[in-house]
């Protein structure tokens, strides 16, 4: 079920999950707080208690909310979202300032991605490399902004599986949308093809000779010049640590 799209949506519980998730991670409805009595909500959204229900069991899965008996359901602290569901992660692009999202989105990434780019160049079989070749290439061959943007997305999905690591692979596609509004925002600096090339070319070179260390910077530099592209997007202070 997808709830990002709104317009789209046919059910009447996705459209409810859609409000109250908003309502949530935007902060008018707080940590703590019981969400409207479900007379109140079924009246609201002109839908049955099970539709109803329904909906809640998806904000409770999403670790939106836990349902209590004789309580209600209650939002719970923030720090207990599951916070790479793809939903939860869209409706947090969607409600707070853009310098907040990308300044913790890139903390993530710079965590994570180094050390990804290390470890696949030591573990990426002879065909992981041809894909993140591959996806270099089509990268080079963009024409615009717009077309560079999957490429991109698969050059770091192709580099999260060479790692041969479950977990490290789950989190890059769970990352996915993150990555994907991360890369549309820098798009927007004036140079973005012409920067983005080399910055990618070196971690592939570092990859295609094992040289896991170079790996590992190759990605930093990146990283760093991705911070400070956004830097000059939202007019330098928005995203300094």
């Amino acid at each position: 079920m997808d709830y990002r799209n709104l317009e789209k949506r046919k059910s009447q519980h996705g459209r409810i999950v859609q409000e109250l998730g908003m309502q949530i991670v935007g902060g008018t409805l707080l940590p703590g707080q019981r969400l409207p009595a479900e007379p109140s909500l079924c009246e609201t959204y002109g839908v049955s208690r099970p539709v109803l229900r329904e909906a809640t069991r998806v904000l409770v899965a999403k670790g939106l909310v836990v349902s209590k008996p004789r309580v209600g359901s209650i939002v719970r602290p923030r720090d207990e979202w599951h916070m790479l569901d793809p939903d939860v992660l869209f409706w947090t692009v969607n409600s707070i300032p853009e310098g907040e999202f990308f300044r913790a989105l890139l903390t993530v990434r710079q965590i994570i991605e180094p050390a990804a780019a290390a470890l696949a160049a030591i573990s990426a079989t002879d065909e992981e490399r041809v894909r993140i070749a591959k996806a270099y290439a089509r990268m080079e061959q963009a024409k615009t902004a717009t077309d560079l943007l999957e490429p991109d997305l698969e050059f770091h999905r192709a580099i999260m599986a060479a790692t041969h690591n479950d977990m490290l692979a789950y989190i890059g596609n769970m990352l996915s949308l993150a990555l994907t509004e991360s890369i549309k925002f820098t798009s927007r600096h004036p140079n973005t093809h012409a920067l983005s090339l080399p910055r990618h070319k070196a971690i592939l070179t570092a990859i295609e000779h094992r040289d896991a260390l170079a790996a590992r910077q190759a990605s930093v530099v990146q990283l760093d010049n991705a911070r400070q592209d956004a830097n000059s997007i939202l007019g330098g202070a928005a995203l300094e640590t």
